[in-house]
């Protein structure tokens, strides 16, 4: 896979490094020369020097080629920005880090919805670690071609969870609705602007995240 990142702050350099060894090509935008300087000798990667909420420096990354664009700079505005411009030109996948919650309804109504928001993570985490906990145990239950994805309900998809069609190998088993989780049966309502859990075969992402496109950013 193609991932571009747009900052090479720690965050980016972390998951840069983590696909790299797992043998994907990785590209990094950065404004700063001098960090791409020092990082260019213990990164195997491409670099553009750019501001990347810029199309021209987007486009020059390739969109056609790229699976995913992280927009991971410490700027939150600079990033739904980078995010929305990637959108447009192509990008399929793109994720955009908030540090300000308060930016989180913004990207909802821009149909931004893959989010990264380390505060809240963390916080999470830490608490759920006090109530004994684990999160880090998911790691563990997710083996061989189980995989998650959520996506996201709209009026043309709407209707009682029987009806929704999956593949054999699916299921949607938890829905997010109104900042709860709620655990479905065949009699639950899919409303519009739910996010549905689904685990699925592996085999059956591709199909699903086509589907869905309206969940890559």
């Amino acid at each position: 896979m193609r991932i571009v990142f747009v900052g090479a702050g720690d965050l980016t350099v972390e998951t840069a490094s983590l696909l790299i060894s797992r043998g994907h090509e990785v590209v990094i935008i950065e404004e700063d020369k001098g960090r791409i300087e020092a990082l260019s000798d213990t990164l195997d990667c491409s670099f553009l020097h750019g501001d990347g909420s810029r199309p021209n420096i987007l486009q020059d990354a390739g969109p056609e080629h790229a699976d995913y664009l992280f927009c991971l700079t410490e700027n939150d505005q600079y990033n739904i920005i980078a995010a929305l411009v990637g959108r447009s030109l192509g990008y399929g996948y793109v994720v955009v880090q908030i540090h300000d919650l308060d930016y989180l309804n913004i990207c909802r109504e821009l149909h931004l919805e893959h989010t990264v928001t380390p505060s809240k993570t963390i916080s999470r985490y830490l608490a759920d670690t006090v109530s004994g906990v684990d999160i880090l145990e998911l790691s563990s239950i997710i083996k061989y071609e189980a995989r998650f994805l959520t996506v996201q309900i709209t009026a043309d998809n709407k209707g009682k969870i029987d009806t929704f069609d999956l593949p054999k190998e699916a299921r949607i088993i938890g829905i997010y609705r109104d900042n709860q989780f709620l655990i479905p049966d065949s009699d639950t309502n899919l409303q519009e602007n739910d996010e549905a859990l689904i685990l699925t075969h592996s085999k059956h992402l591709s199909e699903l995240t086509e589907r869905f496109a309206l969940k890559k950013g």
